[in-house]
């Protein structure tokens, strides 16, 4: 009965407005994940329907840009909505994992693997994370220059080799860095065009891709041999996929499946992170008065520096990291495909429409932040926080897919930048921050800064 009420309301509501940008600049605004929604938001409203072509060769694309939009799509069960195109060409082309599989499959492995990325667990690998960003501070000259990116990955990805892969990667950040841009680009340019060539052309970009790949999974399949041949390395994530089982079936994942696992967990255990790192520490070195509140919360917990159990008196620090994920969201959009007819924010959604949310989009929006544009990491104390809306907020995603690793994230982010502003002030030299968005938001050229040891 419920089913039949619902499906009646909803097949009372009007349809998602038509854009009215031409298809060419509704196509380029799109592939823009971060200002594209902003422009299709402006143009149409903050639901805004794109039609491509005949709804037979290209389904409808609607782009969500309110909170209530965004509860209504990604906040429903799989039964409404599932994985969209650019997760199928994610599994095409780098294997299934827990960011790209379909719901029936995704379920038991996320529950097999959910153990792991506890708040309470998490805060085990705190020491290798507080390690890592006292080793790359004390690489720094006083009063060197360097580079906040490619520093700040180089800690996320020590920290992730040594807390949960049971591997040194400090030698492999060109390894990892050069070949995931390569394929995770060629996904979003493939999801993103409203007509695709097939699979078996060959063309030199899916040879790129291919080959990203190809060192990608080499590297995975390394990883597993590693701790086969040392069954007591420390390496939880590992031994997990290594231990899981389907409740169902009660197979073991293949070794094949662990490496597709543990790519996506690479991605974003330490690429994401990094980004969110690089800006939060480029906005301190151009607000000295933010950093000296931070510096000055690190100090307060004694001589000995952050550990992970102090997290909990960083509040100021988790406030800025906040901010900074609030400005630049790692994952500036989101996607589903509607299983059937649906509401959103007011308007039905045909079934095998396209959804894109619009984080960046909505972190910005100047009707739902006063002065949006500036930092201001205030907008987070305890008070104000809970006047802030669910999905007007959502740097982890939300609803039934959120990130798994949203508390390891967090506690890898918060360690690293209370460690370097302990011990380090920064400068930056550069009043841009330079923003590109070829998959996952990430920093399109060097981000210089000073850095004064303390």
């Amino acid at each position: 009965m419920v089913a039949t009420q619902e499906t009646v309301a909803v097949s009372a509501l009007p349809l998602a407005p038509k854009n009215p940008m031409s298809n060419r600049d509704a196509l380029r605004a799109l592939r823009h994940f971060h200002t594209g929604f902003e422009q299709l938001r402006d143009a149409g409203g903050p639901v805004t329907r794109v039609q491509f072509g005949p709804k037979w060769l290209c389904p409808p694309l609607v782009a969500v840009t309110s909170p209530r939009g965004g509860r209504d799509m990604i906040g429903r069960t799989d039964a409404f909505v599932d994985k969209a195109s650019v997760h199928l060409e994610v599994r095409k082309l780098l294997g299934g994992n827990l960011f790209c599989l379909p719901h029936d499959e995704w379920l038991p492995r996320r529950r097999s693997l959910q153990h792991v990325f506890t708040k309470k667990h998490v805060l085990e690998f705190g020491g290798h994370m507080a390690q890592a960003a006292q080793a790359i501070c004390d690489s720094w000259a006083d009063g060197a220059q360097i580079d906040l990116d490619s520093q700040s990955r180089l800690l996320t990805l020590r920290a992730l080799g040594r807390s949960v892969l049971g591997i040194d990667l400090d030698e492999r950040s060109e390894q990892i860095a050069g070949p995931l841009q390569v394929a995770l680009s060629y996904v979003a340019d493939r999801a993103m065009r409203p007509i695709r060539a097939p699979d078996w052309l060959p063309t030199p970009a899916r040879r790129r891709a291919r080959n990203a790949s190809k060192t990608l999974h080499n590297l995975a399949r390394e990883i597993l041999a590693e701790c086969r041949r040392d069954p007591n390395r420390d390496a939880p994530l590992v031994r997990a996929l290594m231990a899981a089982v389907d409740p169902d079936t009660g197979q073991s994942l293949t070794d094949a499946e662990i490496c597709d696992e543990l790519i996506v967990f690479v991605l974003a255990g330490h690429d994401t992170t990094a980004t969110t790192l690089t800006y939060a520490l480029w906005q301190l070195g151009r607000n000295r008065h933010l950093q000296d509140r931070v510096r000055a919360e690190v100090h307060a917990l004694g001589p000995a520096g952050p550990a992970p159990e102090d997290v909990p008196r960083l509040t100021y620090t988790t406030q800025v990291l906040h901010e900074a994920l609030r400005l630049c969201p790692p994952g500036a959009a989101l996607s589903r495909v509607a299983l059937r007819d649906i509401e959103v924010d007011g308007y039905r959604v045909e079934a095998g429409s396209q959804l894109g949310f619009g984080i960046w989009a909505v972190h910005r929006d100047p009707a739902l932040w006063p002065d949006p544009l500036t930092f201001d990491p205030d907008r987070f104390r305890p008070e104000r926080a809970k006047q802030i809306e669910r999905y007007q907020y959502l740097p982890f995603g939300a609803g039934p897919r959120s990130c798994i690793g949203d508390h390891f994230a967090m506690l890898e982010a918060t360690m690293a930048l209370a460690t370097i502003i302990g011990r380090c002030a920064i400068g930056a030299l550069t009043d841009d921050f330079p923003v590109a968005v070829p998959f996952t938001t990430v920093a399109s050229g060097p981000v210089n800064a000073i850095v004064v040891k303390r």
